[in-house]
């Protein structure tokens, strides 16, 4: 009985604990304000449709988005034709045919996005054994969600003196361990905005950040739209039953 009473008092000490670590290391983030937080927040088209630009031609070399289709892409405001074109980008290694082979064809609307490398060795022997992550739900995978890659990608600085950095690593201030193998990605006017906004360094990293936030929960719109709709219907039927209730009980004393 002793036993089990001080492994209940251990399990809840090391809980704390981990709330405590989690605490310390999401102090380290700076927070952002983005316009899909909150119960009203939205995503902002604009800045979507500027990610995925940025996605394509800076992390698409190295990382994939598998979950997303491309007639997703329509939520960013595409149209059939844009997405079409898209798609016709890439290249889908599909089959058997007829003859019980395999074949290439260009992508379709509903397939999917198609990353750059056939498979996870094929992968790591490119990156130096360092697996890239797809990134469908990686804003979601990390504690902190957007404001930890946000933090991430604007986390590259000089490696001071006194520590020892791995071959092959890249100083990061955010990554576990500040070792991080991905080299910095995003830089001052690296890309020419379809829309002419200034490609600063912090506008592309909150641009990806945006898209990769959607990629992980592109019904997140919808939802909220649901949620709101939901509790002004539960509203006025609360009035409705609340002046019922009055009617039928105003002679009772």
């Amino acid at each position: 009985m002793k036993i089990g009473f001080i492994k209940y008092i251990l399990i809840f000490f090391l809980s704390f604990h981990s709330i405590n670590l989690y605490s310390a290391g999401k102090a380290d983030l700076v927070e952002q304000k983005w316009p899909f937080d909150g119960f009203f927040g939205r995503f902002d088209q604009s800045s979507l449709q500027r990610g995925f630009q940025v996605y394509r031609e800076v992390c698409a070399g190295c990382h994939g988005i598998r979950l997303v289709s491309f007639r997703d892409l329509a939520a960013l405001g595409y149209t059939n034709d844009d997405i079409k074109s898209i798609a016709s980008e890439y290249e889908i290694e599909d089959g058997p045919n007829d003859e019980g082979e395999m074949f290439t064809r260009f992508a379709k609307p509903s397939d999917k996005f198609v990353g750059p490398y056939r498979n996870k060795n094929e992968a790591r022997a490119s990156n130096n054994g360092s697996y890239p992550p797809d990134l469908s739900l990686i804003v979601k995978a990390r504690a902190g969600g957007a404001d930890y890659l946000y933090n991430l990608l604007n986390g590259y600085k000089e490696v001071p003196e006194n520590f020892r950095l791995n071959d092959g690593m890249y100083y990061n201030t955010i990554y576990p361990g500040k070792q991080i193998a991905m080299p910095q990605p995003i830089y001052d006017d690296m890309v020419e905005y379809e829309d002419n906004t200034p490609a600063s360094q912090d506008q592309i990293i909150r641009d990806v950040t945006s898209f990769l936030a959607w990629t992980a929960e592109p019904e997140l719109d919808e939802r909220k739209s649901i949620g709101v709709r939901v509790l002004l219907f539960l509203f006025l039927l609360t009035l409705m039953l609340y002046a019922v209730k009055r009617k039928i009980w105003r002679d009772v004393e």
